[in-house]
């Protein structure tokens, strides 16, 4: 149909489309794994600049190994682009930021000049690590934990309404128990609530301990009660995961939507065939 011929790309651009958005054949799976590599070295570079010693030494190679990255980034962001039909909704999409964001830092450190502008660049050039984020492609089974957390977000949300109750009722019994002690750790029922949040999660900084024995009795229980806790959100989304099914690497030639089932023909946001 008319409709058909006008969301379907044309030859070039479809088989660009499956080799950078999909991972169904040899050349997307092979485009993947190259990117995979490079994230992985841009954020390795990222870290070892960080560290004075590396940096002094190897300062070239690693402004050689950033240009070289950036670049690559670059034809990645805009073929990206072409190869959509719709290319605002990759632009303006998650990844489309993230990947723009990845690439502004090196370019910036270049257009502005100045001491006071470069000591921003520097800071701005961390921004390099949201590149971790594009690894977020190459999670199979990221887009079937993100649905189950998004299917089990009201029970979720109400676990952790009961522990915050619990957080502060244990929190105000503590600054009562431990207020009877000269100079107490527990100076205020903030303070004891935080004290509370961190046995409840098993955390134990130690930087507030109780001094009396109720205190430390109450602790005790607080502590168990914390892995009794902890369980609650793990089986909560595990039974979710359960109802998941499989979910292709199918990316919509028109809008770019992914996540579609594995038996899907059309895309179920704009209607295009897959």
């Amino acid at each position: 149909t008319m409709n058909d011929q006008k969301q379907r790309l044309r030859p070039w651009r479809h088989n660009l489309h499956e080799i950078i958005y999909e991972a169904d054949t040899p050349t997307g799976k092979l485009f993947d794994v190259i990117l995979l590599i490079i994230i992985v070295i841009s954020i390795a570079t990222a870290f070892l600049e960080s560290v004075d010693a590396f940096k002094k030494n190897y300062y070239d190679q690693l402004f050689i190994a950033e240009w070289v990255i950036t670049v690559l980034f670059t034809i990645e962001y805009f073929l990206r682009i072409v190869s959509i039909r719709q290319p605002l909704k990759y632009i303006f999409s998650f990844y489309g930021i993230v990947d723009l964001v990845a690439l502004l830092p090196t370019y910036l450190g270049v257009l502005v000049e100045g001491t006071q502008a470069l000591m921003v660049i520097r800071v701005l050039r961390l921004l390099r690590v949201f590149r971790v984020f594009k690894l977020g492609r190459f999670l199979g089974e990221g887009a079937g934990l993100l649905k189950a957390l998004k299917a089990s977000r009201f029970k979720i949300i109400v676990f952790l309404g009961g522990v915050l109750s619990i957080v502060f009722v244990l929190g105000s019994i503590m600054y009562i128990v431990e207020g009877t002690v000269k100079n107490t750790q527990f100076s205020s029922i903030p303070m004891s609530a935080y004290w509370a949040i961190v046995t409840l999660t098993t955390v134990g900084y130690g930087d507030i301990s109780p001094q009396t024995d109720l205190g430390r009795a109450i602790s005790s229980i607080v502590m168990l009660l914390g892995y009794a806790i902890l369980a609650v959100p793990t089986g909560i989304v595990s039974v979710e995961m359960a109802k998941v099914g499989s979910i292709s690497t199918q990316s919509c030639p028109s809008c770019g939507a992914e996540n579609h089932d594995e038996d899907a023909k059309h895309c179920k946001y704009c209607g295009a065939k897959l």
